[in-house]
């Protein structure tokens, strides 16, 4: 599924790879998240905080009527408070798609995959 974005020019289409990478971005930015995680562990036998180049294993990017809904899966820190992080990594993920793609999205779902101890 690709976004297709209309402009005075023409027609811009952006594929999910690009999305996933933007919210990636965004969601790790913040502080409390360890990474992203991939949406199906057990299938993907990814157990392993997720790197740049494999974001959209982390990201499902979806049409919902005339927006785009996505849906983050995140890997928080021990100690922090899981309902502030998943807070601001929706505003961060809404704001970036905005400026950077020019598109907002009608929904971001955070789902914490997991929770991490980093060690010293």
């Amino acid at each position: 599924m690709a976004v297709k974005i209309q402009t005075e020019y023409g027609e811009i289409e952006l594929t999910n790879e690009v999305i996933a990478t933007v919210v990636g971005g965004a969601a790790t930015d913040n502080y409390g998240v360890v990474g992203m995680a991939s949406k199906n562990q057990i299938r993907d036998n990814i157990s392993e905080i997720l790197k740049k180049e494999n974001y959209t294993k982390g990201v499902i990017v979806r049409q919902e009527g005339d927006g785009v809904a996505v849906d983050a899966y995140i890997v928080v820190l021990y100690g922090t408070k899981i309902s502030e992080i998943s807070r601001n990594v929706q505003i961060q993920v809404k704001y970036n798609l905005e400026k950077m793609l020019g598109f907002a999205a009608e929904q971001v779902n955070v789902f914490v995959q997991s929770v991490r101890v980093l060690n010293d």
